[in-house]
């Protein structure tokens, strides 16, 4: 982590509602999910923040997980390396972010490097994570590994074909958000400009 002091007053109130959209329960969710989904002896963190954060910062965990989520051969990180090294632990996360968005994460949805390696928005980490999760659940393609109930699935497309007739009658219909005339009238009106009429 970076050596950085406490925070005081509008950057302590900004960093105080980020903490605040964090979720222990994802958390304990996510987890259980990262474990089952490597598949290796992974230790379990102990519950917190600072140890999801502490688990996760080299990004070897975060390689292997996206590795996990393509069949063999065909993994987006060749090597994972396991450096106690800052900018190496940082460059790792970059290439999960890398492979995350290729998978079909929203950019939205992806947090900055910063983010994790110096706990500054853990509640992003839980948003990527679970935005990983719930595409994995809904390619279902077989390497999904885990509950399919802790993650939702992503809507589908839902493409409508309609005939050429249905498109030529849907051309004479008068949509009610363009208007409508009915009951209207310009009945005893006078043009603009001229005076009042009084009889």
């Amino acid at each position: 982590m970076a050596n950085r002091g406490p925070s005081y007053g509008l950057s302590r109130e900004v960093q105080e509602k980020i903490e605040q959209k964090y979720d222990p329960e994802l958390e304990s969710r996510l987890v259980n999910w990262i474990i089952v989904q490597c598949g290796e002896q992974i230790e379990h963190p102990p519950p917190g923040r600072q140890h999801f954060q502490t688990w996760l910062m080299d990004g070897t965990l975060l390689c292997k997980l996206i590795n996990s989520l393509h069949p063999k051969g065909n993994e987006p990180i060749a090597k994972i390396s396991e450096s106690k090294m800052a900018f190496k632990q940082m460059e790792q996360i970059s290439q999960f972010l890398k492979a995350a968005e290729i998978y079909g994460v929203r950019t939205t949805d992806i947090f900055q490097t910063v983010d994790l390696w110096e706990g500054k928005d853990m509640a992003a980490v839980q948003r990527t994570l679970m935005a990983l999760g719930s595409l994995a659940v809904t390619k279902n393609d077989g390497c999904y590994k885990g509950d399919p109930s802790w993650f939702h699935r992503k809507a589908q497309q839902n493409r409508r074909g309609f005939s050429e007739e249905q498109l030529r009658q849907g051309q004479n219909v008068i949509g009610l958000q363009m208007g409508s005339n009915k009951g209207a009238s310009q009945s005893g009106m006078t043009g603009y400009g001229m005076p009042r009429q009084i009889i």
